[in-house]
Order: structure tokens, then C-alpha cells, then sequence
């Protein structure tokens, strides 16, 4: 890693989100937010969000600064680094990825995406909204193995994933305090022999959609196939991180 740090903060719509609202811009290079996290600070610098996100939803206004980026954007992205049903379908994933692309950071630091839903009380920063990543689909079986395999990718271009938040989180990247961030050395030692040969069974299957639509194809993929990639970025995170 070069001792210049291009950091991003990487922005859900969980609960504890809130509390970046105390943190210094200067303490990240870009801020990307998705879907309603635009409200959590007005600083953001790219919204991405879906196709079905409500108009109504949208900020009414955006600066020169700020950037939105639909599916016309972030679909290519995902193809390139391999498609949504090997990336999982839900946005933080989706998010994450298009920043990698778009703007190469060395960090990523995500707060609000932990993906852990309680039974009573918010699951939302603003209050209580329907838990996307827990919907019945077959990308997202494994919300743990899909955090694992996007810290892969971003490790083999040469970017770290942390989590900022202390909760229980289905995210599998090492904790880290948003303050500091630019002075923080995470371990990018990757397995590229492993690595090369899950990305290349992932070519072999073909489950791609260039359009994006993955689940108008939903019948061709083979569940198990998905769970037996989905355990072995599992097992090469865990060498990963073990370094």
C-alpha cells in the first residue's frame, strides 16, 4: 500500500449511522451514501441508489459536488468485477463495489451497513424500514461470505474494508475508529493462486446478467453451486485475515 491514503466512508441506513454526523469531513476523501442515508449529513459526495427507490425519496437538490448514481452506472460495475449474484443484490454490496471502481480508494470504511435487524425497536436510522438484505434471494444467502468476497476483491486492487461500527454486524472486516484512518496499515497479503481459482469457477458457472435484472434468471442458478463459492471466499477470508 503507498503511504498516501485515499479513504472513503462508506454510508447505510442502519441506526447507528447517526453517529457520523459528528465526524470531520477531513477525515475522509469521499463520503458515498445510499438510498436515504443522503439525509444523515449533507456532505455526501454520490448517492447511489436502485431503480425502485422513490422518487419522493430523492434530495431535492444536489451541489456541484455531489454526484447520483443509478443503475446505468453501477450495473457495469458490478459485471466487471463479476456480477450481482456472486456479489450479492442488496446495496450496500452494490454501493461498495461502485466505489472501488469509481473512485480506487485504499479504504473503505462503512458505517450503517451492518445488516442486523432487531425484532422491536428502529432498524433504521429513521425509524423502521423493510430489511432488504434479508428478503428471500438467492445472492444473499450468506450476507457474511459476500462481505468476505468483496474485502477479496478490494485487497487484490489494493484497498482495505473496515467497519466502523461496534455493533454485531454481518460485515466480516476488521473493526476500526473513524479518526486516524489515513495513519492505519491493514494487511492486503492475499492468496492469489486461491483467489485466481474462485474468480475462475465463478467465470465457469456464468451465472452473469449483463442487464443487472439477475433475478429474471433466478431458475438457471444452482443454489448449491452458489453456497459452495460462497464457503470457499469464506475459508480465503479467513487466511486473509489471519495474516
Amino acid at each position: 500500500m503507498t503511504d498516501k491514503q485515499t479513504v472513503v466512508l462508506i454510508l447505510g441506513s442502519g441506526p447507528n449511522v447517526i453517529a457520523s454526523q459528528d465526524w470531520p469531513a477531513d477525515w475522509f476523501d469521499h463520503i458515498v451514501v445510499m438510498n436515504n442515508a443522503w439525509r444523515v449529513r449533507p456532505d455526501w459526495n454520490a448517492l447511489v441508489y436502485p431503480e425502485d427507490f422513490p422518487a419522493d425519496r430523492m434530495p431535492g437538490a444536489v451541489t456541484g459536488d455531489q454526484k447520483l448514481v443509478d443503475a446505468s452506472a453501477f450495473v457495469p460495475t458490478q459485471n466487471h468485477f463479476g456480477g450481482f449474484v456472486y456479489a450479492g443484490g442488496t446495496m450496500a454490496y452494490t454501493t461498495a463495489y461502485w466505489a472501488l471502481s469509481a473512485l480506487r480508494p485504499t479504504i473503505m470504511a462503512f458505517m450503517g451497513c451492518d445488516m442486523v435487524y432487531p425484532k422491536t425497536g428502529k432498524t433504521h436510522f429513521y425509524g423502521t424500514g423493510t430489511a432488504d438484505p434479508l428478503r428471500d434471494d438467492i445472492t444473499l444467502r450468506d450476507l457474511g461470505a459476500k462481505s468476505a468476497r468483496l474485502a477479496l476483491v478490494a485487497a487484490e486492487q489494493g484497498c482495505a474494508c473496515v467497519n466502523l461500527s461496534s455493533d454485531p454486524s454481518a460485515l466480516l472486516f476488521p473493526r476500526a475508529r473513524p479518526d486516524g484512518l489515513r495513519k492505519r496499515r491493514f494487511s492486503l497479503d492475499l492468496d492469489r493462486a486461491r483467489y485466481a481459482a474462485l474468480r475462475e469457477k465463478e467465470d465457469t458457472l456464468g451465472y452473469h446478467t449483463p442487464t443487472g435484472r439477475y433475478w429474471e434468471d433466478v431458475e438457471k442458478v444452482d443454489p448449491n453451486a452458489v453456497a459452495a463459492l460462497d464457503q470457499g471466499w469464506r475459508d480465503l477470508f479467513g487466511q486473509h485475515a489471519g495474516t
